[in-house]
């Protein structure tokens, strides 16, 4: 490139403009210029070292997510190739090839430039993916140039075999590189005293865990759970219990978390923080977090629940006061959800709500909008009353803090936004206040008051209006439950129609002819 000259009052316009245009052009290339500018450096000055300026402006978390996005691009390359040489897409196939081994060797570069410490199998396995990509460039090279079948089809199967090496050393590599650079910002916290150097390394280990569960078990595996509880066990790294606590909650969706969360007596680390009054309310949250994430119904592993059972009434006394004195939505969020997972595995926590008068709390902060301020909280909240209401003490509670009203009024619960995940939100609070109604209906007061708040007329309408219900069978089915409870207490409440199609029927009956009802007959 010829060197122009540039007037001083345009070099901050000049670096801007360079620097942009480089970053565009590491990721969106043309193959041509990827083989002509290939490792060739662009310098500030000519007698200056020849590193690129990106590489230098650049974090190792920067580095890494650069790496990723590299890598995720190769990955989808050779998914295509697959796929266009099952097709016998020939030209296809080689420029992609072309592609793939120019990323493959940028990676490399990119790789090698940041990181200063590569093992001898790093550049071991990093020649062999460059000469088999070169392999792999010039065999469908040689499948352009002729047009002879036979000749074609016996070299697919050489390119097929190829293209599996090809993979198997990318996916080795970047298996290795991800390992190598965890074990490195897990030395770094380990042997860090600087609070600086262990949170910038906490930061860069938190930005990997948000790339999938893969990542998580090689921070698991390479003793992250570990490192992670270190930190939460010593003073003068409070400031960072936040940040640590929620990359454990990201590291412990994986079952080699739970693992290791286990080995170091995590459980009653968090109890600890969380009975700790000294500690911040940030850091409160971020342990209820935690907690919330390792008592999730979804996961498939509970070994790790034979010691939360041991301190159950400490952290669940701890999460109420949380939920209490919660001064933000988020934080009575978290604290919310996980009363609401611990719930789930074990009756005893509804006693032990009971006792700490958790319903008369629950229901005081979903009348302060400021604190229960989204369907998310409300799905929370109702997800313990529904829990709780197998007990018969909590019918009178129920009563007395107003809850039939807040039911009744999350039988109603619409989503304003639209989004996927909010809706589906919106129809989990009302299929658990609709199963909630159900249960504490079976106390004569309750039901009484129910009828008087109108429930059975907006129990009917869910049941008939498949839009207010956002076309949901588990509300349908919930609602007719609740219905028919309701039927049993106070069957005047009911229209005869309404009596013979929702409440006589057997309930697979009913269900089977709401759901084919149309709008036209609401």
């Amino acid at each position: 490139l010829p060197s122009l000259s540039v007037p001083s009052s345009m070099h901050l316009i000049q670096v801007d403009s360079v620097q942009r245009w480089m970053e565009d052009l590491k990721l969106m290339t043309d193959c041509e210029c990827m083989c002509i500018l290939q490792s060739k450096p662009i310098s500030i000055e000519k007698d200056e070292q020849n590193e690129l300026i990106l590489s230098s402006q650049y974090s190792t978390c920067d580095n890494l997510q650069l790496l990723l996005k590299r890598a995720w691009i190769i990955s989808t390359e050779l998914t295509r190739i697959a796929q266009k040489l099952e097709k016998n897409r020939w030209q296809r196939v080689h420029s992609m090839t072309v592609r793939v081994n120019c990323h493959v060797r940028s990676m490399v570069n990119e790789y090698n430039t940041f990181s200063r410490d590569s093992s001898e199998e790093m550049h071991q396995l990093e020649k062999l993916l460059i000469d088999k990509c070169s392999e792999f460039t010039a065999f469908t090279e040689r499948c352009i140039q002729t047009e002879d079948e036979q000749t074609l089809k016996s070299m697919k199967s050489c390119i097929n075999e190829t293209l599996t090496t090809v993979a198997q050393y990318f996916g080795q590599l970047i298996e290795l590189v991800l390992t190598h650079e965890a074990q490195n910002l897990l030395r770094q916290i380990e042997l860090s005293d600087s609070v600086y150097m262990t949170e910038s390394a906490i930061s860069s280990l938190f930005s990997l865990t948000q790339e999938g569960a893969h990542l998580c078990r090689i921070i698991a595996k390479e003793g992250g759970v570990v490192a992670l509880f270190k930190i939460c066990r010593q003073d003068c790294f409070r400031c960072l219990y936040p940040q640590t606590l929620r990359t454990l909650a990201s590291i412990c969706c994986v079952e080699e978390g739970m693992h290791q969360l286990e080995k170091v007596d995590g459980i009653l680390c968090l109890a600890d923080i969380l009975t700790d009054n000294t500690h911040s309310e940030a850091t409160h949250a971020e342990a209820a977090a935690v907690i919330a994430q390792i008592t999730s119904p979804h996961l498939t592993f509970t070994q790790h629940l034979s010691s939360f059972l041991e301190n159950m009434e400490e952290i669940v006394t701890a999460l109420v006061k949380l939920c209490q004195e919660a001064s933000s939505g988020e934080v009575f969020l978290l604290a919310s959800a996980a009363l609401a997972n611990i719930t789930f595995f074990d009756t005893m926590a509804c006693e032990i709500l009971l006792q700490l008068n958790a319903m008369k709390i629950l229901l005081a902060a979903c009348s302060d909008k400021h604190i229960v301020d989204t369907p998310y909280s409300r799905d929370q909240v109702v997800t313990i009353l529904a829990n709780m209401s197998v007990l018969d003490q909590c019918a009178s509670e129920i009563i007395q803090g107003n809850g039939v009203q807040l039911l009744m009024e999350m039988l109603f619960e619409r989503s304003s936004s639209g989004n996927s995940a909010e809706v589906a939100a919106c129809e989990r609070v009302q299929q658990k206040s609709a199963v909630t109604l159900a249960r504490l209906s079976r106390d004569p007061e309750v039901a009484d008051v129910a009828v008087k708040l109108s429930c059975i007329p907006r129990l009917i309408k869910l049941c008939r209006s498949p839009t207010e219900r956002n076309n949901s069978d588990s509300v349908l089915v919930a609602c007719l439950a609740a219905l028919r409870r309701l039927a049993v207490m106070s069957p005047d409440g009911l229209e005869d129609s309404d009596f013979q199609q929702l409440v006589k029927p057997r309930l697979v009956d009913s269900f089977l002819l709401c759901t084919n009802m149309e709008e036209s007959f609401v």
